[in-house]
């Protein structure tokens, strides 16, 4: 028999279903597993010739922080096409993808960020509905804005950029387990849910 999903949730309890080795919250009704997986964000930095794009956020969390366009992948898309549709959607940028640049895994919030580097196809940009406002920095060390950067991630793929002095990406950066813990040790905060005097509240 075909179990289809139950509208709405209802009955649901957590417990280990039969051939699983974790909890599931399962329908007691029909026995439907309702399962919880990491969601997906891809993005991209994005060059215009040695400048690359960066948004300042006009939702919270983060609220009036910069941080390279990004977001959740959709159903029915690629993550290529994701990412051109978040700096699209963010920035009102054209761009060609050019490489993958990383994957970076946040367990803690289950989330997989897939950030590729691309070049702005043309010189328009312009702020989305997400977004306060578009610029260009210089793709420097002393340039990039890093105080005012939305998300640990913001600063693992541009740092991992940088690295790269100009060179293809010639393999994804990612993490180790012991890389991740050493590079989540050094945020003080909940990416989603930073303490109140680290978001501008404008309600």
């Amino acid at each position: 028999m075909t179990m289809l999903q139950p509208e709405p949730f209802t009955n649901f309890s957590l417990v280990t279903p039969p051939d699983d080795n974790r909890d599931r919250l399962v329908c007691g009704d029909c026995g439907w597993i309702h399962y919880e997986n990491p969601r997906v964000i891809v993005g991209a930095i994005v060059r215009s010739g040695t400048d690359l794009l960066f948004c300042r956020r006009a939702i919270r969390p983060r609220y009036g922080y910069w941080t390279v366009p990004a977001g959740f992948m959709e159903l029915g898309e690629s993550p290529e096409d994701g990412a051109k549709r978040e700096v699209y959607e963010e920035a009102g940028a054209t761009v060609e993808i050019r490489s993958l640049l990383g994957v970076y895994a946040v367990p803690r919030i289950g989330q997989v960020h897939l950030i590729y580097l691309a070049d702005l196809v043309g010189t328009a940009f312009h702020a989305g509905d997400e977004s306060l406002e578009v610029q260009l920095f210089a793709g420097t060390q002393e340039a990039i804005p890093w105080e005012e950067l939305a998300f640990p991630v913001n600063h693992w793929a541009l740092r991992d950029f940088l690295s790269l002095n100009g060179r293809d990406v010639l393999q994804p950066f990612t993490a180790t387990a012991e890389d991740l813990l050493q590079r989540m040790s050094k945020v003080d905060y909940h990416p989603q849910f930073p303490p109140p005097d680290a978001v501008n509240d404008v309600s």
